[in-house]
């Protein structure tokens, strides 16, 4: 068997796209131009993302999908992975099968990270069918390590409107995972957009800019870049800020050229060591205020 790479293999488990750069085609660059193996698995096959309009979308049968997770689950690499990156799934079935193949990879291995991004929604409502969601929330985000939803998945699945960053600790803490990762998160500074990161001892928001009519693909690409960086050991204030400036800067950088994609093949140094200014604040923790 080939050694592992440092930066450790990653099951990625996501649409696929033929044209663009959101599900699999985001987080799997992303993670390999950080150094990691891949292996990836594609949820559904779209010719683009539905954004820009109709397309034909290629779809599996429910038991040649859980066959195909069998085959993950057997296979005789299966001791390279250390981590598993689920996204947008095609039905309720794949999340129960990707809870499946998470729960027994962490039977040969208990450090196994899982990160969920529970793509379901966004301000208009469920994007999913409502037992596709129900069975992201139900299946997959108790196994989680971390979660990463944005603020309008995380209402869906607590049951409460989130109006402010108070609402949504309250929310990420009564879901279980023990680190979770909100994306439109309520800003501190104006003209901004933040991302929530709540863990047992941290409450972090990063904060930039925010840019109007964003390309898809930032929450596929966030979710990859903050798995690699924890994936490598950095703390989590590091590993936030990081991703956060990366994929900022690569929204920054697809806008300016006019690209109604992530352009990400020609900002891959962008997703390494990113330059663009993030604002870090710490809230206080939950835990912090209920002592007062």
């Amino acid at each position: 068997m080939p050694e592992n790479t440092a930066a450790g293999t990653v099951i990625v488990i996501s649409s696929h796209v033929v044209r663009g750069s959101v599900g699999n085609r985001a987080a799997v660059f992303a993670l390999e131009t950080l150094g990691h193996q891949v292996w990836a698995l594609p949820t559904v096959v779209l010719p683009w993302h539905p954004g820009h309009g109709r397309s034909t979308r290629l779809t599996f049968a429910e038991a040649d999908f859980d066959a195909a997770i069998d085959d993950l689950i057997r296979a005789p690499w299966v001791g390279e992975v250390k981590a598993v990156l689920s996204g947008y799934f095609g039905n309720a079935a794949q999340a129960k099968s990707v809870a499946r193949l998470v729960s027994s990879l962490r039977q040969g291995n208990p450090d196994l990270l899982y990160v969920c991004d529970p793509v379901m929604g966004d301000l208009g409502g469920l994007y999913v069918p409502q037992a596709t969601a129900e069975a992201i929330r139900d299946h997959l985000i108790p196994l989680a390590s971390l979660a990463t939803p944005n603020r309008y998945e995380l209402a869906w699945m607590a049951g409460a409107p989130l109006d402010d960053n108070n609402a949504i600790m309250e929310a990420a803490l009564s879901l279980g995972p023990s680190r979770m990762l909100v994306t439109s998160a309520v800003p501190m500074m104006s003209g901004g957009i933040g991302n929530l990161y709540l863990s047992g001892r941290h409450a972090l928001l990063a904060e930039h800019r925010a840019i109007d009519n964003p390309p898809n693909g930032l929450g596929d690409l966030l979710a990859a870049l903050f798995m690699s960086r924890l994936l490598s050991g950095m703390d989590d204030e590091k590993a936030l800020q990081l991703a956060t400036a990366s994929v900022y800067e690569v929204l920054a950088r697809a806008v300016k050229r006019g690209s109604d994609e992530l352009t990400l093949a020609s900002d891959a140094s962008s997703l390494a060591t990113p330059m663009a200014m993030v604002q870090m604040r710490r809230l206080m923790h939950p835990a912090q205020r209920r002592k007062q």
